[in-house]
C-alpha cells in the first residue's frame, strides 16, 4: 500500500491541522499514527487541546488563531507539504483562519468536519457552522462528513442508503471537488457514497460488531490525505483508506472503562486481522470504474 522510498529520500509529507486528543486515539494523535502506518511523514498544527478518555471530553481549550496560524506557516514555508487534512476546529475564528491558510496552499485537501464526538460531546461552536459551510468546504478537494455531521451541515436527514444522494449533491452544493458521505450509522453493510457529482462510487465493507471504534473517522480522512500524497487520485485514495479503516476497526481493543480505539498498527501488529479491499457496489447514476492502489 505504501510507496517506495530511497533510503535518502524524505516520504511524501502530510499536514494534520486538529485538536490534540489526550487519550492518543482520535484527534492529532490518530492523524500521526495513520500517516506512520501509510508510509508518509505526518506534521500537526494543533488548533485545540482536549482532556478526554474512554468515557469523554471532560474539557476543550482553543489555541488562538495567531498561535494556529504560525504552526502552519512554519511547516509549509520550510518543510513544505504534499496534502492537508483538517478536522476538530471548534469554533468560528478558527475555522477561518484555517480557511485563509488552506487558500495558500495547492495541495489536495480533506476536510473532516467534526461536529460530534464519538460520545456525543459538541466540538464545533453553533457560529462556527455558517463559516466552515462558506469559508472552509469550497476548499476542500474531499469532505469527509458523517449523517450526524451532513445534518448539521445541510438539514438533510438520512434514514437509509436511498438518502446519501441527496445528502452528496446538498453537500457538493456548498463548493468540495468530492464529497464522501459515510454511512456507517445506517443498518446493514458499512455502506459509503463518495460523488464529485458526475462520477460516483458506493464501498461497502461488513459491519463489524465492534464497540471499540474511537478515532475511525480521523483514521479514515488522514488515511485518504495520505494515499493522496502518495499520488492517488481520489476514488483510489479513498479506498485505500476504507480498506484500512476497516482493519483497523476490526482489530480495535479495549482501553480504559469506556470506548477503546482503532488500533492503527494492525498492519504490523496483527497482519492476520488485515481484511481484503471493500466491495464496490453501483449507485444511481454515472459511474467509473475504481482502479485499485493496493
Amino acid at each position: 500500500m505504501t510507496p517506495a522510498v530511497p533510503p535518502d529520500a524524505a516520504p511524501p509529507r502530510v499536514l494534520t491541522i486538529a485538536g490534540s486528543d489526550s487519550g492518543g486515539g482520535a484527534g492529532i494523535q490518530a492523524d500521526l499514527k495513520t500517516m506512520l502506518a501509510l508510509g508518509v511523514h505526518g506534521m500537526s498544527a494543533v488548533v485545540s487541546v482536549t482532556a478526554q478518555n474512554s468515557v469523554g471530553v471532560h474539557g476543550v481549550w482553543d489555541l488562538p488563531p495567531e498561535a494556529v496560524r504560525a504552526q502552519i506557516r512554519a511547516v509549509t514555508e520550510d518543510i513544505g507539504l504534499d496534502a492537508v487534512k483538517t478536522g476538530m476546529l471548534s469554533s468560528a475564528a478558527l475555522v477561518e483562519t484555517v480557511a485563509q491558510e488552506l487558500a495558500r496552499m495547492s495541495v489536495p485537501s480533506v476536510v473532516d468536519p467534526v461536529g460530534v464526538s464519538k460520545h456525543g460531546n459538541p466540538l464545533l461552536a453553533t457560529d462556527a457552522v455558517d463559516v466552515l459551510r462558506r469559508e472552509l468546504l469550497p476548499r476542500a478537494t474531499v469532505v469527509t462528513p458523517n449523517l450526524d455531521e451532513v445534518r448539521l451541515l445541510t438539514g438533510v436527514d438520512v434514514v437509509d442508503e436511498t438518502g446519501l444522494r441527496r445528502a452528496a449533491d446538498a453537500l457538493l452544493a456548498l463548493g468540495p471537488t468530492w464529497v464522501l458521505v459515510k454511512g456507517g450509522h445506517l443498518p446493514g453493510d458499512a455502506v459509503d457514497l463518495l460523488t464529485d457529482g458526475s462520477a460516483s462510487y458506493e464501498l461497502r465493507s461488513p459491519r463489524l460488531p465492534r464497540i471499540h471504534t474511537h478515532g475511525t473517522g480521523c483514521t479514515l480522512a488522514s488515511a485518504i490525505a495520505a494515499r493522496l500524497a502518495c499520488g492517488d487520485d481520489v476514488p483510489s485514495a479513498v479506498r485505500a483508506a476504507k480498506t484500512y479503516v476497516t482493519g483497523a476497526l476490526a482489530a480495535g481493543f479495549p482501553l480504559g472503562a469506556g470506548i477503546g480505539p482503532v488500533d492503527h498498527a494492525y498492519l504490523t501488529r496483527r497482519p492476520a486481522q488485515a481484511l481484503g479491499p471493500t466491495r464496490e457496489t453501483k449507485p444511481a447514476g454515472p459511474v467509473r470504474p475504481m482502479a485499485s492502489s493496493d
